[in-house]
């Protein structure tokens, strides 16, 4: 008796180091999998049901075998296991929200990065292109209106260019869109001034 009992129990250990990691992994991505489309879903609320039905078979057809097969070798292993399956899930529910939002900031720190390059690079196009009226002798005799602070639209403009600086040193978040003002000002500068308009490919950026 003490043999079959030893022998139930080394089995039903087996099973448990087996199926453990099968069972919990598959109870975990299931329940993220639920608990990120309730969540986060942007579909049609029909299409829920039908996307709901998929997870939870697909997760049942992985977690089930896995619960099951030490359950029949040893009735202590598929209590450890229920008790495994159980504890997957509960921290899965509650350490998906978690992990969405950390997601969602990296991704949103990878944009504002990606924004904020793109609009550095413009930034510096347009100071130089400024400063061709600002430094240029012949620009500055033919324009005099883009440096006489006096006009709207050079006051409008040089109001701008301090604020994408100061945004730029600050890596603000409304940096990409401080360098767009500034880029309308410009134009509005140029075109105050009697500039001729610019191509499309000169603007471009």
């Amino acid at each position: 008796m003490a043999e079959v009992l030893l022998q139930g129990l080394h089995q039903g250990a087996w099973a448990v180091l087996l199926c453990g990691p099968v069972l919990v992994a598959s109870v975990a991505a299931t329940v993220f999998a639920v608990r990120r489309r309730a969540l986060g879903r942007k579909g049609r609320a029909a299409e829920v049901p039908d996307q709901l039905f998929w997870d939870l078979f697909l997760g049942s057809c992985v977690a089930l075998p896995a619960l099951i097969i030490p359950a029949m070798l040893s009735p202590w292993s598929g209590l450890v296991m229920a008790g495994a399956g159980v504890a997957a899930g509960f921290a899965a529910h509650h350490a998906t929200p978690r992990y969405l939002a950390w997601h969602a900031g990296r991704r949103e720190h990878r944009q504002q990065h990606s924004a904020h390059q793109a609009a550095t690079a413009r930034h510096d196009e347009l100071l130089l292109r400024w400063r061709r009226y600002e430094l240029d002798p012949a620009n500055t005799i033919d324009y005099p209106a883009l440096t006489d602070v006096r006009l709207p639209e050079t006051s409008a403009l040089i109001k701008a260019m301090r604020t994408a600086d100061q945004l730029r040193t600050a890596a603000h978040a409304a940096y990409p869109d401080a360098v767009g003002s500034l880029a309308a000002t410009l134009v509005a500068a140029e075109r105050a001034a009697g500039i001729p308009s610019r191509q499309p490919a000169d603007q471009a950026g």
